[in-house]
């Protein structure tokens, strides 16, 4: 029998495979990982959600988080699996709507990601800045 909090946490991570699915892919594409927060038949130990191209995400659905505690337990299940992808925590509290969810990472991950936003939008993030239009 599952508690309230896991079917909470489980209920969070299908919400938040579908918010990516509708704003990110455009089609079906990540999901919530079999028997994640908990399970043990070959994902355990993995991310909350898979097909997340990229990211390590660790799905938290609680009123107060120690985000350091869950940024390294997002880095220990990752290192458990040697991948090369960036772990993030996405979290919410209760009452908040989806896109109210913070993102935490370490700087060095943002900084990967804030380069190449940067080099997308025509900018060279170690050359300078344009001028801004104010």
């Amino acid at each position: 029998m599952t508690t309230p909090q896991k079917n909470k946490g489980d209920n969070y991570e299908r919400e938040l495979a579908k918010y990516l699915n509708e704003n990110v892919y455009g089609q079906d594409v990540c999901a919530r990982a079999p028997l994640s927060g908990g399970g043990t038949i070959g994902q355990s130990g993995g991310a909350d959600l898979i097909n997340t191209e990229g990211l390590f995400v660790e799905a938290k659905r609680v009123e107060r988080l120690n985000f350091r505690d869950a940024v390294a337990q997002s880095e220990r299940n990752m290192g458990k699996r040697k991948l090369k992808e960036t772990p993030i925590v996405i979290t919410r509290r209760n009452r908040e709507t989806m896109e109210n969810s913070l993102c935490v990472l370490r700087l060095k991950d943002f900084i990967e990601f804030y380069r190449a936003w940067l080099q997308s939008n025509g900018s060279s993030p170690l050359g300078g800045m344009p001028a801004r239009d104010d």
